[in-house]
């Protein structure tokens, strides 16, 4: 045996097994800045979850999802993994497919930026644009998912919006690394609202620790949602509508319950927040960060929540949004 090789040995080493290892354990930030310019009396913390592989929050959801599955032998070495989706977890689901030696392919609105579109064909996996409008017909999602079991009879349907393996992965983990990373100290979480995971996941744990904490999620305002009139509006990408909307046609992993107040926010303002958050803290948050952070500036200049420590969930990188800003 060499040196060379009884050094190798002998030294001790921290590999990963593969990129699901690194899923979890995103910092949270305080944006000193964005409170001192606005002269604010709130604590505002940033839990940053582009920090995770593949750069979002729905990474955990992801590895949640698929390992349930394997779990349960729903998924074997490969398998075909298949779902709608707004990008986000897609791109998760398609990095952990990829890892885990699965394929996969995903259905998305036709709106959906370039840029998500991309990662996820760079990832391997198939893609399939549905033209807008599709979603503003009656009874829409259930058409599509019925759409999308038909045409993938062998692939396994991961059903984002209702699989209790998405919002357990928040509960399981993001939760218990916000309470742990702020000392305990939360007053307040502001999320957007997609497939309902993460808020649901992360604000079950977080108010089993501190009843008296809020759970406060921004939602588009209706200025900036696709309708008949103008089907292909710029929304706000991860961030639905979730107030004045039947039950029967939100997310199954919703748990409308946690939710304590709801405020609206313009496509528009969640990009300038966006920038704003870019260029005085040097974050480079994307869209649906831009506007959970602006309702995290609303809530810290109400009066009763000075001294009051709001956390916000940021999802992903601006990154993922360049094309908005071209």
């Amino acid at each position: 045996m060499t040196a060379a090789a009884t050094v190798h040995k002998s030294a001790q080493s921290d590999i990963h097994p593969d990129l699901t290892t690194l899923i979890g354990g995103t910092p949270l930030v305080e944006l000193a800045n964005i409170v001192r310019n606005r002269g604010l009396a709130a604590r505002i913390l940033a839990k940053v979850e582009f920090f995770n592989p593949a750069g979002s929050v729905k990474d955990r959801a992801a590895l949640g999802i698929i390992t349930a599955a394997e779990r349960a032998g729903k998924l074997k070495r490969g398998g075909k993994l298949v779902d709608i989706t707004s990008g986000n977890t897609g791109i998760g689901l398609a990095a952990v497919a990829a890892a885990r030696g699965y394929r996969s392919k995903f259905y998305l609105r036709s709106t959906i930026g370039k840029d998500k579109i991309n990662l996820l064909k760079l990832y391997g996996a198939e893609v399939v644009l549905i033209d807008n409008q599709e979603f503003l017909k009656e009874n829409a999602i259930e058409r599509i998912l019925e759409r999308i079991v038909s045409e993938n009879p062998d692939a396994y349907f991961t059903d984002q919006r209702a699989n209790p393996a998405n919002p357990e992965a928040h509960y399981a983990g993001t939760g218990p690394e916000i309470w742990r990373d702020s000392g305990g100290d939360v007053d307040i979480l502001v999320s957007a609202v997609g497939t309902g995971g993460s808020v649901s996941g992360t604000g079950r744990y977080l108010k089993e620790k501190n009843p008296r904490l809020r759970v406060v999620i921004s939602e588009p305002a209706d200025e900036s949602l696709p309708s008949p009139e103008q089907p292909y509006a710029p929304g706000i990408e991860g961030v639905h509508k979730v107030t004045q909307v039947d039950r029967l046609h939100l997310p199954g992993n919703l748990d409308l319950g946690l939710i304590d107040e709801a405020l609206q926010v313009t496509t528009e303002t969640a990009l300038d927040t966006a920038r704003a958050v870019a260029r005085e803290e040097g974050i480079l948050a994307g869209m649906s960060s831009g506007a959970s952070l602006h309702v995290a500036l609303t809530l810290a200049a109400r009066p009763e929540n000075a001294g009051k420590t709001i956390v916000v969930i940021f999802p992903d990188s601006g990154e993922r949004y360049l094309s908005y800003v071209e």
